[in-house]
């Protein structure tokens, strides 16, 4: 069954429900109210006749039969009968042949002065009925003087009148109640129209979601539940979109990578291939045999680099190498990578500045602290022409911090985003130099300062060079680090 349905009928089950309840609780209450008021203008005439039977000028406490049968002319009028019973429980009026007489056990309720109600003669078995042929609804007072009965009046009304009362209030509330229902169904549909609409709506949106388009947008007022999920769901659906976009950014950085792997390899491949025909066919002059056998050494270096990186960062990665960390001055080794990167800092017109102490303790895995800062100081010299590179280190509370600034091209901050992802190059198409030429260089940064319990931040302006700081705790301080 549809939602529209569904919400139809329960709308639809609760009205009928309540005017249930409503309707028998009002027509119990109509009926209770109807022989109550008959009850009272009962008993009101009652007492009014008795009053006459015990004024002072009839010290016997008779009526005269004339006047009671011209009252009864008047009751009539009114539907309603009466009868009289004398002290001693035998009917005076009207008069009879028969030995009417009321029951004893109500005839000793009313010499104690009980007014006595009966709701149906017909049903009620503490009496017999007064008429074979109509049920009444009557009241049975006692009239006393002086703290003795005197006399008892059983005056009676039929019952279909009081009936009459209880009827038209019924028709009344059928019309009403029908009324009721005709326009909370109306109210059920527009209600039901309302919700199944914007879940409708919602639903199609989700289909466009599954099927790619993540351009989806909810309108919404946050009136409701339903307006809550439906802002939900635009934050879902902008979630998704951010990391649909990630993760063709990262497939177009792969496929990048791919290329530039395939090209890098290519290159020293053929450089290789073709040194080895020259050799096959003695096409190298024997004073160029020197020269080309170090090219092909260092062409090959140049592959088994490649493949070293990335096995290197799958191992980093899922966490399958060891550290084996402690305390050793990062200044020497600083010294030694300043001398080995001179080389290349000349190639590049670049000059390369160390800036710290004699002695600046660090606690790391010596070999892993050397690849971090040979890899940020590459990168360095990759993005950097006919400028400088300032390499500084210091103490810290509790660690030590390091610093690599250039006067390079800069990044942007989309560019400091992915800066530390695999395969991602802010400059695809710069001359490559060193380790930086696979886009791994700063990913196993990351993931090796991950491991140390560490932390590295950058901060970089287009045009203004970049500046990586690096902050490595001391033994048993990592709980100073902050996400």
């Amino acid at each position: 069954m549809k939602l529209f349905y569904q919400e139809m009928l329960g709308f639809l089950l609760v009205i009928i429900t309540s005017i249930v309840i409503i309707g028998s609780s009002t027509i119990h209450f109509a009926t209770i109210q109807a022989y109550s008021q008959s009850y009272s203008r009962l008993e009101g005439y009652g007492t009014s006749i008795g009053k006459l039977a015990l004024a002072k000028d009839n010290p016997r406490h008779e009526l005269d039969a004339k006047f009671l049968k011209n009252l009864q002319v008047v009751m009539e009028c009114e539907d309603v009968n009466l009868r009289i019973f004398n002290n001693k429980n035998r009917q005076v009026y009207p008069e009879t042949t028969m030995n009417w007489a009321l029951p004893q056990k109500l005839f000793k309720q009313l010499k104690n002065g009980k007014t006595i109600r009966i709701r149906n003669d017909h049903e009620d078995g503490r009496v017999t009925s007064f008429s074979n042929k109509d049920a009444y609804t009557s009241v049975i007072v006692p009239w006393r003087s002086k703290g003795k009965l005197v006399g008892v009046i059983w005056i009676g009304s039929r019952v279909q009148n009081v009936e009459q009362m209880i009827v038209r209030e019924k028709h009344n509330l059928i019309t009403a109640l029908l009324s009721s229902l005709v326009i909370g169904g109306l109210i059920s549909f527009i209600l039901s129209y309302y919700i199944s609409r914007k879940i409708k709506l919602l639903s199609n949106a989700t289909k466009k979601v599954a099927q790619g388009d993540f351009n989806v947008h909810l309108k919404h007022k946050d009136t409701d539940e339903i307006d809550d999920l439906a802002r939900n769901f635009n934050i879902m659906v902008n979630a998704l979109k951010e990391s649909n976009d990630e993760i063709k950014a990262q497939e177009k950085r792969r496929e990048q990578f791919m290329a530039d792997a395939a090209h890098e390899m290519r290159t020293p491949l053929t450089t290789i291939n073709g040194l080895l025909e020259g050799f096959e066919y003695d096409a190298i002059p024997e004073e160029a045999k020197p020269k080309s056998i170090a090219l092909m050494h260092s062409e090959t270096k140049r592959l088994i680099r490649l493949v070293n990186e990335n096995l290197d960062y799958e191992k980093i990665r899922n966490n399958k190498i060891s550290l084996i960390q402690s305390r050793f001055n990062a200044t020497e080794v600083l010294t030694n990578l300043l001398t080995q990167m001179k080389q290349k800092a000349i190639q590049k017109n670049d000059k390369l500045i160390l800036n710290c102490p004699p002695e600046v303790e660090v606690y790391a895995d010596k070999d892993r602290f050397t690849q971090i800062m040979v890899n940020l100081v590459q990168n360095a010299l990759q993005f950097t022409e006919n400028g400088k590179i300032k390499i500084s280190a210091w103490r810290i509370k509790h660690g030590a911090q390091f610093e690599i600034a250039d006067t390079g091209i800069g990044m942007n901050q989309k560019q400091m985003k992915y800066i530390f992802e695999r395969f991602y190059k802010a400059d695809p198409s710069r001359a490559k130099i060193g380790s930086g030429e696979s886009g791994l260089g700063l990913s196993i940064v990351l993931s090796l300062i991950k491991q140390h319990g560490g932390k590295i931040d950058v901060d970089s302006e287009p045009g203004k060079g970049a500046k990586f700081t690096v902050t490595l705790y001391d033994k048993g301080y990592k709980e100073f680090i902050k996400d």
